[in-house]
């Protein structure tokens, strides 16, 4: 009578549980059969198994109203791979940096996919930056992502369209997986911004230093202080005549207009501190034969055309240095300008070596 029982119970249990995994995984299939998909209306082409699961929805971001895409992949035997696909921030310097939009995006990717493939304990959702990883001129980021016992790898990328956030997660690590998935993942080569002039330049380059980012991630925009303003204001912002600044200096002796610079004369380098995120290409360094761990700071200086033509390490362990330095003089970054005109970069790369690479 015990032993029918205990029968009942544990079927009564099944007949319970099954419901919500089928709604936590729904199982690709084979995943054996890989296939290509390149969907329309994306920018993105990956290699993922057969038959994923496709949703389109609507997602509420503070003040935003994102358009959401999710192509789902999952197995009985734990695996899980996706694609999520966002668009609703518009990439518009004035308003926001290109790194405020980018942690607007994951942050609120952070809210939209856990429940996607957990039901439960999605606060325990934890994201760990690995590094900076510019991809086809594209800003992107790598991070280690755990939710409950499910544990991968992110690749996030911004493009002047969409966001993408590309994950593998398992409930054990498998490299091989991991890699074929993520280095599947394409995007197209990242255009040269819309040509600017001058005062468009430097409104922007105001707005990106006084741009901030709040704790959760929304960005801040601040008021631009540098407008132009319109034809026949006489603002304080209108350049004086030659009369106006004799007087000026009259009245103000410590008041100076600066003489004209020689344009015959080369602008010094210019101090661009971190540049991993500015790199639109940056290539990881091999890693020597037996262990390697440790961090190697490379001082760089990127000419006019933003090739490198200087490297040398300044810190990090002996052995590991000749690997990063060989890796930063292959890093390409995008012409700097001043004022209109390029001019040389001075910098440091960041590489992080551990036991995993």
């Amino acid at each position: 009578m015990h032993f029918c029982r205990l029968q009942l119970a544990l079927l009564t249990l099944l007949l319970t549980a099954s419901p919500l995994a089928a709604q936590v995984r729904k199982d690709a299939g084979n995943w054996a059969e890989w296939e290509t998909i390149s969907p329309e209306g994306e920018e993105f082409t990956v290699t993922m198994p057969k038959n994923p699961t496709t949703e389109t929805a609507k997602f509420t971001y503070h003040k935003f109203e994102l358009n959401t895409r999710l192509y789902l992949a999952t197995s009985a035997a734990g695996p899980i791979v996706a694609v999520a696909s966002f668009s609703g921030i518009k990439s518009n310097p004035a308003e926001y940096t290109e790194f405020a939009r980018f942690n607007s995006y994951i942050d609120a990717w952070k809210d939209f996919f856990p429940p996607k493939v957990r039901t439960k304990d999605t606060a325990l959702t934890k994201l760990t930056l690995v590094s900076s990883m510019p991809f086809h001129g594209n800003t992107g980021r790598s991070y280690k992502i755990s939710i409950g016992e499910l544990s991968g790898s992110l690749q996030a990328f911004v493009t002047r369209k969409r966001f993408y956030a590309i994950v593998t997660l398992n409930t054990k690590r498998d490299d091989a997986l991991e890699q074929k998935f993520l280095s599947s993942f394409l995007l197209p080569e990242r255009g040269p911004d819309a040509p600017k002039n001058d005062a468009t330049a430097a409104n922007q380059s105001g707005n990106q230093v006084a741009s901030e980012v709040s704790p959760d991630g929304q960005p801040q925009p601040q008021a631009n202080q540098s407008q132009a303003k319109p034809e026949g204001d006489t603002g304080s912002t209108e350049q004086p005549s030659a009369e106006q600044n004799t007087s000026n200096n009259n009245n103000t002796p410590n008041q100076q207009v600066p003489p004209a610079r020689d344009p015959n004369t080369k602008r010094g380098p210019v101090s661009g501190g971190v540049l991993n995120g500015k790199a639109i290409y940056l290539p990881m360094p091999e890693v020597p034969s037996g262990e390697a761990s440790g961090v190697v700071l490379v001082a760089v200086i990127v000419d006019e055309q933003g090739t490198v033509v200087e490297a040398r390490a300044v810190s990090g362990p002996a052995h590991l240095q000749p690997a990063a330095v060989a890796a930063a003089r292959l890093a390409r970054f995008s012409p700097t300008l001043l004022m209109g005109e390029p001019v040389k970069v001075t910098g440091t790369l960041t590489y992080n070596f551990s036991r995993s690479n």
